[in-house]
């Protein structure tokens, strides 16, 4: 069972970062630094937005929008930093 916890931590920490990696390449698309017209600039991000968009956009959802500033990925560090929390703190430490 513990090794069933750890990869749900490591799926966890792994989507950390494809969230950070999207958050990015956002900045590095929305200010020219790199180019959507590239074709592997453009495979990278269709990937990234096809694996966070089911996540955020329920986010998206409920979050009001503040002066054109997307919070949703905030919230959604938020919510993996709780799980993680949850299982660490609490079931992790009662699994024999």
């Amino acid at each position: 069972m513990r090794a069933v916890l750890d990869i749900i931590l490591l799926i966890l920490d792994l989507y950390w970062w494809i969230v950070i990696a999207m958050i990015i390449m956002s900045w590095l698309i929305s200010f020219n630094v790199i180019n959507t017209r590239n074709q592997f600039v453009e495979a990278v991000w269709r990937i990234l937005n096809q694996l966070t968009e089911p996540v955020l956009r329920p986010i998206r959802k409920i979050m009001p929008n503040i002066s054109g500033l997307d919070l949703s990925p905030i919230i959604l560090f938020i919510i993996i930093f709780f799980i993680q929390r949850i299982i660490a703190y609490y079931i992790y430490p009662n699994v024999f």
